[in-house]
Parts: C-alpha cells; structure tokens; sequence
C-alpha cells in the first residue's frame, strides 16, 4: 500500500471495524435494562458478557483487513470504556456487583481517560493501547459479569464465584500493571512533544 494510500485509509469514518464498535456502543441501551429490570438480568449478563468480552474483534479486523484509522484507534478504547461503566454501574444499582470493586475499575478508567484527553487535546498525541491492557480487560469483562451471575443466585452460582473472583484478582492487579505503563507512555510522550515544540516553535 503507498503512503498516500495508507493516509488514506487512517483518515475513514465508514470502515468494518469502526460499525463494529458503534454496534456495541448500541448494546449498551440494551443490556443495561435487561440486567437492572428483575427476571431478565442473566439475558443482561450474557449480552454484557459478550460485548465486553469481544473487546479485541473491532481492532483484530481492523489490522487483519488493513483498515486501521485514526477514528478507530480512539473509538475502539472509548466502546470499551462506555460499556464497563455502563455495567458496572447497572450491576451495582441492581445489587449484583459490589461498589468498592467496581470502584477499582471505574476510577483507574476515569483518569486513564483524562490523562488520554488531555494528551490529545492539548499535544496532539495519543497513548496506544498495550497488549497487557488488553488482556486486563479481556479478564475483568470474563469476571465481572460471574461474579454478578453469582450474586444473583444464578444456575452455578458456586462455581461462577470462585471462577469470577480468581480472574478478577489476576487481572485487576494486571490493569494497574497497564496504567503504570500507559503513565510511563504519557511522560516519554509529552516529553517528546515538548522537545519538538522546542525544535519547531510557532
């Protein structure tokens, strides 16, 4: 691909990937009922669990066809983190996940997202999403919703709580591992940025 080809193609709103995520940014509206309304909250969990746990599909496709964008790279990340909270905060309102947990996740991603915004809005940069980040919310959106599933006294209850409560020890400690790491890519970036402005004032 040329390199007027490749900006191109950094540039596409209408791209597989980028539908993908809007579809489940348009689940959030969905699942979010279903698990706060009584009766229907293992119906909520296992369409949760799903849009959560299919994180990675949008920028699988994206690499795997070439059609990575720019718009992509950011909605990727913002599906991610508006359908955690959107189920952390139905869970807990429905009594099915404890606050003090989902305040763990919620708050991390919180100043994760403002460090982010602020980086591009006010350097014109961006932190890349890291592998270990990836797989830390891969795991937390596996334990989340069977710890819930639990909690709601749900077919294998047990089972689902000792399964949820292991994997959310390994990968909450891993998702503070990543949020070392993206502070790290947040230093080194914003001192680069600084450098360049210092080479090339306007």
């Amino acid at each position: 691909m040329s390199a007027d080809s490749q900006a191109g193609a950094q540039r596409r709103i209408v791209t597989v990937p980028n539908l993908i995520s809007f579809v489940r940014i348009l689940t959030i509206p969905v699942f979010v009922p279903l698990i706060v309304h009584r009766g229907t909250e293992a119906a909520g969990l296992l369409l949760f669990g799903a849009v959560a746990g299919t994180d990675w599909i949008d920028g699988y496709v994206a690499r795997r066809t070439g059609r990575v964008s720019e718009l992509g790279k950011l909605l990727d990340p913002i599906a991610d983190r508006l359908a955690i909270a959107a189920g952390l905060i139905a869970m807990v309102a429905r009594g099915a996940f404890p606050l003090w947990a989902a305040l763990l996740i919620l708050v991390r991603d919180a100043l994760v997202v403002v460090a982010g915004a602020v980086l591009l809005v006010g350097r014109g940069a961006r932190n890349d999403v890291r592998f270990i980040g990836k797989v830390a919310t891969f795991g937390l959106m596996t334990a989340v919703p069977l710890i819930a599933w639990a909690r709601l006294d749900l077919p294998l209850a047990a089972a689902a709580a000792a399964c949820g409560w292991l994997v959310f020890a390994v990968a909450i400690i891993e998702y503070y591992v990543a949020t070392g790491l993206y502070v790290g890519d947040l230093a080194r970036a914003l001192r680069k940025s600084q450098a360049d402005h210092a080479q090339n004032p306007e």
